[in-house]
């Protein structure tokens, strides 16, 4: 099923898809869901929430401490001096 989207341009947006035709040698509607696309993902990875995984990325793993910090309460006597 085909579903037509119809946009107002403003004539800077006008030059700017009449600019990326002549340089892609793509059509309006392959620009336009390229472009859709494009922004699509920014703005969904930007709000996906992540884990912590992700963010720490290739930090997980370097750097080495003590096997029983997360279970040994001497590690705690000097937190927060």
């Amino acid at each position: 099923m085909k579903t037509y989207v119809h946009a107002r341009l403003d004539p800077g947006d006008r030059a700017r898809l009449d600019e990326l035709k002549q340089v892609t040698g793509e059509t309006e509607t392959a620009l336009v869901k390229k472009g859709l696309r494009l922004v699509h993902e920014r703005e969904v990875q930007a709000r996906r929430k992540r884990t912590a995984l992700e963010v720490a990325g290739k930090l997980v793993g370097k750097y080495r401490g003590p096997s029983d910090l997360s279970t040994n309460k001497k590690y705690l006597d000097d937190l927060g001096r």
